[in-house]
């Protein structure tokens, strides 16, 4: 995969999400299904804090941070939808950055093996990002129609 794709890849998981998304308000930052389910502002949290997890974990000499429940912790503080999107607006500003600060040649270099995507070559994490964003801003959707909205297809402008 080249740094294009990865930077065009990017791009397009995070306009999808948007879209998909913008029907949600500051006013629903709080709203859960149902009890110890995510709220939607810790679910947008956690899309961005998986987007850090992934680009900083590649290539951190110790790998991925396996910490999952300080991970949720730190998703399961977030009380405001502003401050969530605020927080993917950074991590997916921090990709793009990380897809410009390495060569090619690093991207294409092999994980250690591990439970994370272990000896797939570094790259690999681009699907990974965009499969994960979308199941979670699927879910944001049903969220959503749950609050009596409509969100809008993710693949056009409307």
């Amino acid at each position: 995969m080249n740094k294009e794709g990865m930077q065009a890849g990017l791009s397009q998981m995070k306009v999808y999400f948007d879209r998909s998304t913008k029907v949600l308000d500051e006013a629903d930052s709080k709203f859960s299904p149902k009890p110890g389910m995510f709220t939607t502002a810790q679910l947008v949290a956690h899309v961005a804090q998986t987007v850090d997890w992934f680009i900083e974990g590649v290539f951190a000499p110790g790998g991925f941070d396996l910490d999952f429940e300080g991970l949720d912790k730190k998703v399961r503080a977030v009380t405001s939808l502003k401050a969530a999107r605020e927080w993917l607006e950074r991590a997916c500003a921090a990709a793009e950055k990380a897809v410009d600060a390495h060569t090619e040649a690093d991207w294409a270099q092999v994980l250690p093996e591990g439970p994370i995507m272990g000896a797939a070559p570094r790259f690999v994490i681009f699907p990974a990002l965009t499969d994960h964003t979308a199941h979670h801003r699927g879910a944001l959707t049903v969220y959503a129609r749950l609050l009596g909205k409509v969100p809008p297809m993710p693949y056009m402008d409307a």
